[in-house]
Order: C-alpha cells, then structure tokens, then sequence
C-alpha cells in the first residue's frame, strides 16, 4: 500500500494544471495525486499532453493551477532547486550530455550533494545494477546505443537520491529486448522505495507495471483507475492496447 505523508498530503499534487503554447492549451485543467511509494502511469496518445504534464511539474514550462510536492509549492521553487529536494525527470529523449563519459554523467547527477563518500558508495550501487554502464564507464555516452543512453539516463537520475522519479517515454525508439531490460531496471527503482510517475505510450507496458494509470486525450484526463481496471476497460482496450 502507498503511504501519505506525515502531514497526510500526497508526495505529489495537481490541481486544475494548465499549460498554454502561445493561444494553444497543451493542458486544460488536470488534477491527479501521486502518493508516496507509488507507481503511477499516465498514459495517451502522441499529443495529448503527456510531455507537456511532466514539464511543468519539472518547472520546465510555466503553468496555471496548483502544483504541490510533499506539501510545498512548485510555482515557487526554481526548476534548478527541485532536484536537491528529491524530485528528478528523466526526459524524452534521454537528455544525455553526449560530449561526457559515462562516468561524468554520472557525476553530473550528483552535482548538488556534497557527501562525497555516499556518491561513491552510490555510483557503485547504479553499476551494480546497470553494469553495462561501469564497461563503458570512460566511453563517451553520445556513442551509446539508446538503450544505453537511457540506461545512463537513469542512473544519472538516481545519483540525486530521488524521492520522485518522473520517467518521459523511457520505452521510446528501443528494441523489444532493451525495453524489457529498462523496464526491469524501473521496477527495481519502485522496489526501493522511489515514487515513479511514468509517462509512456506504450499503454499496455504502462500498465503492466504500474498500480495506478491515468489516461489523457487531448490535454484532458478522461479516465482514472486501477491499472488493472484500466487494463480491461473496453474504450482503453480500443483505443490504445489494438483490441
């Protein structure tokens, strides 16, 4: 069971968020929760607003609504101050720093901790569980594969010692077989203890593996379940699972 916080707020608020393009609503008005311990999904079609959602809780595009994060507001803390506060994005595309080794990426996830001996001491936890990245340690990561650069990605996010882990399409322009390797990284991620909001359109992945699913349509949520309710609800099933 996902646990609140002590204050008994969820680790993760929306309410009515909003995010405009010029004259163009990405997001109209959504409200969900994300509880601490939770995997949560949010899933939909390309366009929907998916991306648009998690960068405005980044504080990478202003937003309109509340936004709030074990009880504190987002509108008033910088997009550079919330990584030190637990809560990191892994963004579509990986996001990688191409001209660095795979070590200073790492590196460049722990830049805002000072305890050197824990970095350390975590940067050899992310290469036991990533070992691909510790062979390639001295490589630079723009010659990675995409599964790759997404496993970097991901090890680079948990050098900040996340509380929060906002993934953006980790499954995107993989080969079946490293989604399958990433996923199974995610789920370990979830195992201990790191709240994940996944952004995916794979839909049936998405809910395979998360508790919780929202579906977007057109910058709006339009259903919000159990994903194993989600799973069987015939308008998800034909919409996005091809059944």
């Amino acid at each position: 069971m996902a646990a609140a916080l002590a204050n008994g707020a969820p680790l993760l608020e929306a309410i009515d968020l909003a995010v405009h393009y010029g004259g163009i609503a990405a997001v109209k008005g959504i409200s969900f929760v994300v509880e601490a311990g939770e995997m949560v999904c949010l899933i939909g079609c390309n366009g929907a607003g998916k991306t648009s959602t998690l960068k405005a809780l980044a504080r990478q595009l202003p937003a309109t609504g509340q936004l709030r994060y074990r009880g504190e507001n987002l509108a008033l803390l910088p997009a550079h101050a919330l990584v030190g506060r637990g809560l990191a994005l892994i963004p579509e595309g990986r996001g990688v720093f191409a001209r660095l080794s795979v070590a200073e990426n790492l590196d460049m996830g722990a830049y805002c901790r000072t305890d050197k001996g824990e970095i350390e001491a975590d940067r050899e936890r992310v290469y036991g569980m990533l070992p691909r990245l510790k062979e390639r340690r001295e490589q630079l990561a723009g010659t990675l594969s995409g599964g790759e650069q997404q496993m970097l990605a991901l090890g680079r996010a948990l050098m900040s010692r996340p509380s929060l882990l906002l993934l953006d399409e980790p499954s995107m322009g993989l080969a079946p077989l490293m989604v399958q390797k990433v996923f199974e990284v995610i789920e370990r991620v979830a195992a201990d203890g790191v709240t994940i909001l996944l952004v995916e359109q794979n839909a049936k992945l998405a809910l395979s593996v998360c508790r919780r699913g929202y579906v977007m349509e057109s910058g709006r949520i339009t259903l919000a379940d159990q994903s194993a309710t989600l799973l069987a609800d015939p308008r998800v099933r034909q919409a996005y699972l091809g059944e």
